[in-house]
């Protein structure tokens, strides 16, 4: 439960960062809380999509994988970030360009954080002595 949380958090952060750089990647809302709650209901479909359908798309998928070096993962993700906005109100990609870039510093910036995420648990356990 705690590594499904830490990884809803990173998305939702890094989420937040993609809509603020990516221009075709944005919020709409009513203030920041309708805004937090439209970028925290996308985050959350999103870490669903990725946990359930990624792997069963990649899965399927598999010899165009192999075939583009690992390129077509990165439509497929474009592609769930786009369908994310279809479903979450308030949360919008207008196309499949800035999705497809939407993924990419999306990718960057969850790295990041997990990197820095990662880091700091690795020396909590390591004082504790596990």
């Amino acid at each position: 439960m705690q590594g499904f949380l830490v990884r809803f958090v990173v998305t939702f952060f890094a989420l937040g960062f993609t809509t603020a750089i990516v221009p075709g990647i944005e919020l709409h809302g009513e203030g920041p809380l309708r805004s937090g709650l439209a970028l925290g209901a996308a985050a959350l479909v999103l870490g669903l999509l990725n946990a359930v359908v990624r792997p069963i798309l990649i899965f399927f998928t598999l010899p165009l994988t192999i075939m583009t070096l690992g390129l077509s993962v990165l439509v497929l993700n474009g592609l769930l970030l786009w369908f994310t906005s279809s479903v979450v109100k308030g949360f919008e990609v207008t196309g499949f360009w800035a999705a497809l870039l939407g993924t990419i510093i999306l990718s960057l910036i969850s790295g990041v954080l997990n990197a820095v995420v990662r880091d700091k648990r690795e020396r909590t356990l390591s004082r504790r002595g596990h």
